[in-house]
């Protein structure tokens, strides 16, 4: 798959907020099994928060593409096919932040914290693999943001400010052609 300049930018910003989040993790140190059980237990409310409202929000993304690309086709601007090529790598990536958001939210409710068959010094690899996922699907949903961003800045150039030099309108010349055909 190409990936524009746009979806570089935003995937970039993705690692950028994924490194800063880990880092925050690994300035808490080691943990003994007992102090991540607890931390397990205290977080484990939070963890379910932030999976729904990542759950929630990409399935309002979703939508609002198909708001999207209404507006992108109703437009007297035409828009080159880059720019639905755009919107379909965010409705792809958006899809799999939902599906791993949703897995998550089903695998911390496992009642891990309340077995008895779960070794102790497990409870921090637990813990850090917890912590990794929360990251890993905010950095994910951070991903998907700008390059919804970046996205919705270009309709509004395009269809709203009327820039038809821009690099994802079809100019004058390219719509006589098409028209001609």
């Amino acid at each position: 798959m190409n990936l524009s300049l746009y979806t570089k930018r935003a995937i970039w910003g993705g690692i950028f907020s994924l490194l800063f989040i880990l880092t925050g993790s690994i300035l808490l140190g080691n943990l003994s099994g007992y102090e991540a059980k607890v931390l397990i237990k205290n977080s484990l409310a939070g963890l379910n928060t932030l999976c729904n409202t990542i759950v929630l929000a990409s399935a309002t993304i979703l939508a609002l593409l198909l708001t999207l690309l209404g507006l992108s086709t109703e437009s007297k601007s035409r828009l080159k096919k880059d720019h639905y090529t755009h919107v379909l790598q965010i409705a792809k990536f958006d899809t799999v932040v939902f599906v791993v958001s949703l897995l998550s939210f089903l695998l911390f409710n496992l009642p891990v914290t309340e077995s008895d068959n779960v070794p102790a010094n497990w409870f921090s690899i637990i813990y850090y693999i917890a912590l990794s996922i929360s990251a890993l699907i905010s950095a994910a949903l951070i991903v998907v943001v700008l390059m919804l961003y970046n996205t919705v800045v270009n309709i509004i150039k395009i269809v709203g400010l009327g820039i038809s030099d821009h690099p994802l309108a079809i100019s004058k010349e390219e719509k006589q052609e098409l028209e001609n055909n």
